[in-house]
């Protein structure tokens, strides 16, 4: 797998089957399984003592999905499919949504499977089973994967005006970084609970010299130009993510409540202007195409990183407090 690939990969929390059991049901004692397998009203727990692992994937050719290097579970280059969505519902009535991911072997016998829930999961809790799905599994899965801004965002116009993200529509001129002005495709929404790693992520109004807070999904990634290498990055323009700047004052995790999400889609990826940040608009590939519909899609060409392959910046070089601090001085002096 290229590097390329690697920086594009998709970090997620997940459980494994293992470590999700029927308490109470039909298929009491065992394990999370895959849908043929499953039964609706089964009740499962969350083992105690269970931690989230951190599965990265990566946009496969023809369509696959495939864990990604590094990643902290599953074995690197493995197909991963997108079996179901599950809805559980805790005692109190509240709902969880999940889904479930099937690793599999060279000789496509099941490998691994894995939990991943979009909000919280609490050990000891009995969570009903009350809905199987395998048609929306990745079409939720895809929002995940979206490059997506927050209600409320100014992105700069053509002309040089600023308009809040909800009020964009598909025609819509705005200015990108390489080229030039261009029309607004589509625009997606989508609301989710802004839970845990699925909370969105806010920089403060002048973190990187930015207008307004910016807030953002954690895997947006931000585009920075800087004048000196204060990062040691060994290159002046890089790409960052957002989720890798938090430092509990500046850049936030916005926990809780819900969150209204917007993709902005163009014919090609694009770099365009969100609070006066740069940023990546939303790119088609294995993992998001199932967001955009059929007629929007067919019209528009290959969404490659042309020009911006090869500048996403590791989380490991950005594990400091002051990293966001530094991207700001390096890119005004």
């Amino acid at each position: 797998m290229t590097d390329t690939a690697q920086a594009h990969a998709q970090s997620m929390p997940v459980y494994r089957a293992d470590r999700f059991v029927v308490s109470e049901g039909a298929n009491l004692g065992d394990a999370l399984s895959h849908a043929d397998d499953m039964m609706l009203d089964d009740v499962y727990s969350l083992m105690p003592g269970a931690q989230p692992e951190r599965l990265s994937l990566g946009a496969g050719p023809a369509d696959r999905l495939t864990v990604a290097m590094g990643s902290a579970c599953g074995v690197p280059g493995a197909d991963i499919h997108l079996d179901c969505a599950l809805t559980l519902m805790s005692p109190d009535g509240q709902i969880t949504d999940a889904i479930v991911l099937v690793e599999v072997d060279g000789d496509g016998h099941i490998a691994d499977i894995y939990l991943l829930p979009m909000a919280a999961l609490t050990p000891r809790t009995p969570y009903a089973l009350v809905g199987i799905d395998r048609d929306e599994a990745r079409t939720k899965f895809a929002h995940l994967a979206c490059a997506r801004f927050t209600r409320g965002t100014h992105i700069t116009l053509a002309s040089g005006a600023q308009k809040p993200i909800e009020a964009l529509e598909a025609g819509d001129r705005v200015l990108t970084r390489n080229d030039g002005v261009q029309e607004v495709r589509w625009v997606g929404q989508s609301t989710v609970r802004a839970t845990g790693d699925f909370a969105p992520i806010r920089i403060r109004a002048g973190t990187l010299n930015n207008d307004r807070d910016l807030i953002v999904s954690p895997d947006h990634r931000l585009f920075i130009y800087q004048r000196q290498d204060r990062l040691g990055a060994g290159r002046s323009e890089l790409l960052v993510k957002a989720r890798h700047l938090v430092n509990g004052d500046s850049v936030t995790v916005q926990d809780g409540g819900f969150v209204d999400y917007f993709e902005l889609l163009f014919d090609t990826h694009q770099i365009i202007y969100a609070e006066g940040i740069a940023a990546e608009s939303m790119r088609i590939d294995t993992r998001t195409k199932p967001v955009v519909p059929d007629e929007v899609s067919a019209r528009l060409t290959e969404h490659t990183d042309a020009g911006l392959s090869g500048l996403d910046v590791t989380e490991t070089l950005l594990d400091r407090p002051d990293a966001a601090e530094l991207l700001r001085r390096a890119s005004t002096r």
